[in-house]
């Protein structure tokens, strides 16, 4: 009885604050507030960034001119890609997609801290801990590798392949379409690239991976690095695959020492 009494003092204490007995409905209410309430902060800010135009484009576009900053600091050639659009809608249709991937870019934060109050209440407060913990950090990585991506990784690329020729009687015509789907695709593949220690802390902690077995296959993983790095920057200049592959193996080397911490926890 005292074991038994303990035991249950214990589950007790590490439990969650009870609350009251909520239905399946009632819980469905809920979800539905919180994705209303998420909705209306991305639709808020797109429609901000909509109307700041002048200043998003400002942004997007920098890249394509020779005095963006990531050029004057690599002394790169000047240089100007000059873009077009061939569709009636293309540009609108742009300006609002663009738009709306800035508005959930600001409120993801918000969207994070939604999700979150919706499913902390189940969880144990050890849980809620080590989950708060996964989201801040995910959050933050995906926001470095876009970053990242911004003043390194697409300049680089939008250099090479705009100013690429096969022949001086070819010339470049770029769309403003293929500019911006560029843009975006890319930084999602570094945001998601750069959960690389994310994931590997949470597969080390749930025992999945160990840090013995990152390092044996760092020989492997360098190799996979480069592939990965020619595949999102297309270029012969070593240089520039240098400069992308770079930042990702430390992400790796980053992973090993996460996995290992993670094993002392």
């Amino acid at each position: 009885m005292p074991l038994q009494h303990h035991t249950l003092k214990e589950k007790t204490a590490a439990s969650p604050k009870p609350t009251a007995e909520m239905s399946f409905w009632d819980h469905l209410d809920v979800l539905r507030s919180s994705l209303i309430r998420m909705a209306l902060a991305v639709v808020v800010f797109a429609v901000v960034a909509f109307l700041m135009k002048d200043e998003l484009f400002s942004i997007v576009l920098a890249p394509r001119s020779g005095d963006f900053v990531t050029y004057r600091w690599l002394g790169a050639e000047d240089f100007s890609l000059h873009l077009m659009n061939t569709g009636l809608t293309e540009q609108f249709m742009i300006h609002m997609r663009t738009a709306m991937y800035a508005g959930l870019l600001v409120a993801s934060p918000y969207i994070l801290y939604e999700l979150f109050r919706f499913v902390s209440p189940g969880l144990y407060s050890h849980e809620r801990r080590y989950a708060l913990w996964i989201v801040g950090a995910a959050y933050l990585m995906f926001i470095v590798g876009t970053l990242v991506n911004y003043f390194v990784v697409f300049p680089l690329t939008v250099r090479f392949l705009g100013t690429y020729q096969v022949s001086p009687d070819v010339a470049n015509m770029l769309t403003l379409q293929s500019y911006i789907d560029t843009l975006l695709g890319m930084s999602l593949v570094m945001g998601v690239v750069f959960e690389l220690p994310v994931v590997c802390g949470l597969l080390g902690r749930l025992g999945l991976v160990t840090n013995q077995l990152m390092s044996q296959y760092r020989r492997h993983a360098l190799v996979a690095i480069l592939i990965v790095a020619a595949i999102i920057t297309p270029t012969t200049d070593v240089f520039t695959l240098f400069v992308v592959a770079l930042p990702i193996y430390l992400l790796y080397e980053v992973s090993i020492w996460i996995v290992r911490m993670t094993k002392q926890i």
